[in-house]
């Protein structure tokens, strides 16, 4: 089960990835655009590595917050479960 998910993850984030390439691509061109629901959607599904990553790389949807620390957000959501479930210890604060 968890390479199920650990694959949705980097399937989704692809797409996410690919999306947000594509749409700033249309933006340059003044055409047709992905609507940012969709945006959101991808990202929220398990594209939140990707989406952000997008963000970043293509410079695109940058200057709006929601979409910076949404994305920002969803990407340390989905690093923690991926870390998780490949069973990385996560170092404690001790008590001494």
């Amino acid at each position: 089960m968890q390479e199920v998910i650990l694959m949705w993850i980097g399937i989704m984030s692809l797409w996410a990835f690919s999306a947000m390439g594509y749409d700033k691509r249309q933006s340059k061109k003044k055409a047709k655009r992905i609507p940012e629901k969709n945006l959101w959607l991808l990202a929220i599904i398990g594209g939140g590595i990707g989406a952000y990553l997008g963000m970043q790389i293509f410079r695109h949807k940058s200057r709006y917050t929601s979409f910076r620390v949404g994305f920002l957000m969803l990407a340390l959501a989905y690093g923690a479960l991926i870390l998780y479930l490949l069973g990385v210890a996560v170092p404690t604060q001790s008590t001494v």
